[in-house]
């Protein structure tokens, strides 16, 4: 029982750094072959954004139906694995949090 817990704690901590690992790559992508759609995400009417700035209309743009309209099939896999990454890292941390309850119980 130790071990499924183990397991499904590091299983969520490798399905989180999946998510982030994949708005970077997202990001990479854009930035090589996307340069207007990027500049549009990186840039206010003001001027380049900060991290933060970025960081923000990047997930708006991640959530958007702009992504898939780009037709670029990279983009879409890693927007499909940034999206369901976050499930599965949720989905093992609860099904760990349940193994808890369970020892706990019994």
């Amino acid at each position: 029982m130790l071990t499924l817990y183990l397991s499904l704690l590091l299983a969520g901590v490798v399905f989180f750094l999946l998510h982030f690992f994949a708005q970077a790559r997202i990001a990479r992508l854009l930035r090589d072959r996307h340069p207007a759609q990027w500049k549009i995400i990186a840039e206010t009417e003001r001027g380049r954004s900060g991290p933060f700035g970025v960081w923000m209309r990047l997930q708006l743009a991640l959530r958007s139906p702009i992504l898939p309209a780009l037709e670029d099939v990279a983009i879409t896999r890693w927007r499909r694995v940034w999206r369901y990454s976050l499930w599965g890292a949720w989905l093992c941390w609860f099904a760990a949090l349940g193994l808890q309850y369970l020892a706990r119980t019994h």
